[in-house]
């Protein structure tokens, strides 16, 4: 549906919220990342296939930290602000940066740096959509990019973040 935002993140049947970090780490946990929020070509846990060009026009004009960076798909957690995002052959590249002042930015930083946290997920509007030869596919041919989540479980296998130091 046009005026339906989508998010790309799967829920674990019957998971519960895990407990907070451990406070005070000896070093606080590194604050930029980068990874891909999408992959052109893959088709998703949802079966839609994100084409390659999908997310140029929304990206025209709009500067990166306007796109919110969220916990979860969650618009009451944001967590950071992204720093880059465009696309190149592979898909959507991102560098983000966690808020380390706020309680959610810390939390998601250390759960990152633990390896306990490390899917990326988008949050959109599908502008235009066609359907596989076969119908059981969509292929995302223009998208308008809400937002990026750090998520537990992505839709795209390979929608992945890594720490920078």
């Amino acid at each position: 549906m046009a005026g339906t935002i989508e998010t790309r993140g799967i829920a674990a049947a019957g998971a519960c919220a895990a407990g907070r970090p451990a406070a005070g780490p000896a070093m606080p946990p590194p604050a930029r990342f980068a990874g891909y929020a999408a992959i052109f070509g893959e088709v998703d846990l949802s079966g839609d296939r994100i084409e390659p060009g999908a997310f140029a026009a929304s990206l025209i004009g709009r500067r990166a930290g306007d796109v919110r960076m969220l916990w979860q798909h969650d618009p009451a957690r944001p967590i950071g602000r992204w720093i880059a995002i465009a696309e190149d052959r592979t898909g959507l590249r991102v560098t983000g940066a966690f808020a380390l002042d706020t309680a959610g930015g810390r939390e998601a930083a250390a759960l990152a740096a633990a390896g306990a946290i490390d899917g990326l997920s988008i949050g959109f509007r599908t502008k235009l959509a066609r359907r596989d030869a076969g119908g059981a596919k969509r292929r995302l041919v223009t998208i308008d990019l809400w937002e990026i989540s750090l998520v537990t479980f992505p839709m795209q296998e390979r929608a992945r973040l890594t720490l920078l130091a």
